[in-house]
């Protein structure tokens, strides 16, 4: 059985972008870059709602993400094109790339992925990740905590009805003074 991974950087204060969707505050450095790296290595399958989709986009084109990118960011660009993505949206009419558009129920597709043997499966990105958070389907969840707090924004728990025990399994703290914090499910 697979296992659900909800990752990304985060305030403090537990947000995911800020008042005006910006995220330049959790630009990774080279060393936190490489990390990032290693954990995509991991990865079975990618799945993005359409906003995330449309932010990762220029991945898939090494060139577009900076004129000068580094080692850590080439290397990425690799793994992210080979990696293949799945896209729920209802807006988008299609996608590019090592990526398939699904427009049917995510916590039904994602109910049936997990069954399934393979690597571990990765969701980023709030609104898609918050449905399947609230369905139980996450196992496990990895924040890099940035030093910022940004007041408001989109966060990165969502609401839920229920409580959620979690297990913590690794911290790490990197030369920038992001904390890395993963957790499991207590329950899993």
């Amino acid at each position: 059985m697979r296992r659900l991974i909800y990752s990304m950087g985060v305030s403090l204060d537990g947000f995911i972008s800020g008042p005006s969707g910006e995220i330049d505050w959790s630009a990774p450095d080279e060393e936190l870059h490489r990390f990032h790296n290693e954990q995509a290595r991991e990865l079975g399958i990618q799945l993005c709602g359409r906003r995330l989709y449309e932010t990762m986009r220029p991945w898939d084109d090494w060139e577009q993400v900076r004129s000068e990118p580094s080692g850590a960011e080439l290397e990425f660009a690799e793994i992210w094109r080979a990696l293949p993505k799945l896209v729920f949206s209802t807006t988008l009419q299609r996608v590019e790339g090592n990526a398939m558009l699904v427009r049917g129920d995510a916590v039904e597709e994602v109910t049936r992925l997990k069954e399934q043997p393979g690597k571990p499966l990765a969701v980023g990105g709030a609104g898609l990740a918050s449905e399947l958070v609230r369905a139980g389907l996450v196992d496990e969840y990895r924040l890099f905590v940035n030093p910022v707090i940004l007041g408001r924004g989109i966060p990165f728990f969502p609401p839920t009805d229920d409580r959620i025990a979690l297990r913590l399994t690794e911290t790490l703290t990197f030369g920038s003074k992001v904390v890395y914090t993963r957790y499991e499910r207590a329950d899993a």
